[in-house]
């Protein structure tokens, strides 16, 4: 059945964990989607995991919208999430609530997520308000990277774990089905998920979260520039596909690829009219 965000909200009155993957495009989405997850963000993680940047900075709406097409085509029954790139939502309410509704009629989305607490208020109301659900991120939002000096951990202090407890209760008032806690203190991750009554969704942020994402890349060991400490690698695929590459150029070099198996054929009396 399709995952809507009255899944979300059904999760959470019964204690059910959500699950969360990323994806950005339409064989991965198929694989992710048919195994059974809750939902998948089309993050603007893509600018460091497909794309190669150092941050998520550089990604447009555009490519957001690009990315979610394809994931569209390939789910059929997750509940699909797309990321608002850094300044989609900054410099106005009406700026926020065009560009989500791009996300949800250019791309399909069901519903988009943005970055921060009290000083997006205003924007999440705004776009709720125009019949599009928001998922909130507090946190280590990484388009918040050269404000916070680098990706460090958030709500290590009495002071700024008060302040994403507060923030947290913000984004429920406003209106938002859900918040991703992304890299903060797993006890300061439990007294948000007991604050608010909308699913919490950690990465980084301990197992008392109402449910868990992560980048599809990271948890398959398929991208190794950096490996972050909550990441469990389900798999080594990374090395898996460098193996089966190694041997099909190896097999290109000595001829035994391709197979008679792999060719097609012609008629012996069609191709005798060729000489």
């Amino acid at each position: 059945m399709k995952n809507t965000i009255l899944t979300f909200k059904k999760a959470k009155e019964d204690g059910k964990k959500l699950s969360m993957l990323t994806a950005y495009d339409y064989s991965m989405a198929k694989i992710i989607d048919e195994s059974g997850i809750n939902g998948i963000l089309i993050g603007d993680s893509l600018g460091m995991v497909v794309k190669g940047d150092e941050d998520t900075l550089s990604v447009t709406l555009e490519e957001i919208i690009y990315h979610t097409k394809a994931v569209k085509k390939g789910a059929k029954n997750a509940l699909i999430v797309s990321d608002m790139p850094f300044l989609s939502y900054h410099v106005s309410k009406e700026q926020a609530v065009l560009n989500a509704g791009r996300l949800i009629k250019e791309g399909g989305a069901n519903a988009v997520k943005l970055e921060g607490g009290a000083n997006v208020i205003g924007q999440i109301r705004a776009i709720v308000n125009a019949q599009i659900p928001v998922m909130g991120h507090l946190g280590l939002t990484p388009q918040s990277v050269n404000a916070f000096g680098g990706f460090r951990v958030q709500g290590k202090s009495e002071e700024t774990a008060k302040k994403l407890i507060e923030d947290a209760k913000l984004i429920e008032d406003a209106g938002a089905f859900s918040i991703v806690l992304e890299g903060i203190p797993a006890k300061v991750a439990q007294l948000i998920t007991d604050s608010v009554s909308i699913p919490t969704i950690g990465i980084g942020a301990g197992a008392n979260c109402d449910g868990q994402i992560l980048v599809y890349q990271d948890m398959l060991g398929m991208f190794n520039d950096f490996v972050p400490k909550f990441v469990k690698q389900y798999a080594n695929i990374g090395s898996v596909m460098t193996e089966a590459i190694c041997s099909y150029i190896s097999e290109v070099e000595n001829g035994s690829f391709p197979e008679e198996k792999h060719t097609y054929k012609i008629d012996e009396s069609e191709l005798n009219k060729l000489y």
